[in-house]
């Protein structure tokens, strides 16, 4: 059975009429102080599915925690996150004194409520490998590089792939190759959350459409300089594709405001950007499950 909440319920029935089980949305209740109640079916059976992707994730994080530990005491064995994106992910060491490394609480948070965790393109950096921050007995990682490519192919002629930043580099790259189209990454100075400077390769983007590729947008700062950068050297058009459309705020119509002339992305966050669903990839990873 695969179990929901209303938040990704579209994503989330999608997958169980892919993977042919029924799917049932958690149902919650807010109190007048702020505590939440939630309801799962009553006898579960042995492996349940959890599927929520974990934006926003303070409150979704501590419903995971009622959930699955309901769902223990409710006759299942086995249980399963899917979280197509995957939060707390960008601290993985104590930058400062006294800073929490959250990667590795949150990870560890996870490992002791489901014994499998499937997320598509986590923001691991210096780390090789999902486990390691995630210790569950399955920890798997999926890429959405090769559905994006495949979005892409046959919408241009001979664009420009860039990476916003060098950590963009293994995404643009992985989207660039089945096509072969050129791709490189832009230098990347970040001085706060929305204070970026950005130098763009020694490439000619003279009437050239160029993509924006990257794993996650959440300000959408870095982007939209890139955005204004590339239409500076006069490129013909700029289009932004990335995996996790987190969008805070007013982040879309900043990039709309630089100049982008379309902005695409998976349907791992709900957002008026998607284009690519998922469903297809997160069901061949839980049918993988040993």
């Amino acid at each position: 059975m695969l179990l929901c909440f209303d938040d990704y319920e579209v994503q989330s029935r999608a997958l169980a009429q892919a993977l042919d089980m029924p799917c049932h949305t958690i149902n919650r209740h807010r109190f007048p102080d702020g505590e939440n109640k939630l309801s799962l079916p009553p006898g579960l059976p042995g492996h349940v599915i959890f599927c929520r992707s974990l934006d926003h994730p303070n409150e979704k994080l501590l419903e995971l925690l009622l959930a699955a530990k309901t769902a223990r005491e409710l006759g299942a064995k086995v249980l399963t996150l899917v979280a197509p994106y995957l939060c707390y992910m960008r601290q993985d060491k104590a930058f400062q004194p006294g800073e929490a490394v959250s990667q590795r609480i949150i990870g560890d948070f996870l490992a002791g409520l489901f014994d499998n965790v499937i997320t598509v393109d986590p923001h691991l950096h210096r780390i090789q490998y999902l486990q390691q921050a995630v210790p569950a007995k399955q920890a798997v990682t999926l890429s959405a590089t090769s559905l994006m490519a495949e979005y892409l192919s046959g919408r241009y002629e001979n664009p420009v792939l860039l990476g916003p930043d060098s950590e963009a580099e293994q995404w643009v790259a992985a989207v660039a190759e089945p096509n072969q189209w050129q791709y490189a990454v832009c230098q990347k100075i970040r001085s706060g959350d929305r204070q970026v400077e950005i130098s763009l390769p020694e490439i000619d983007l003279h009437e050239r459409t160029v993509v924006l590729v990257d794993d996650v947008a959440s300000s959408g700062q870095t982007l939209a300089v890139a955005t204004g950068k590339c239409l500076s050297k006069s490129a013909a058009h700029v289009d932004v594709l990335v995996t996790h459309a987190l969008f805070a705020s007013d982040a879309r119509q900043r990039l709309l405001a630089a100049g982008a002339r379309n902005i695409w992305s998976t349907d791992s966050v709900s957002h008026a950007s998607n284009v690519i669903p998922l469903q297809g990839l997160l069901k061949d990873a839980v049918l993988g499950l040993a």
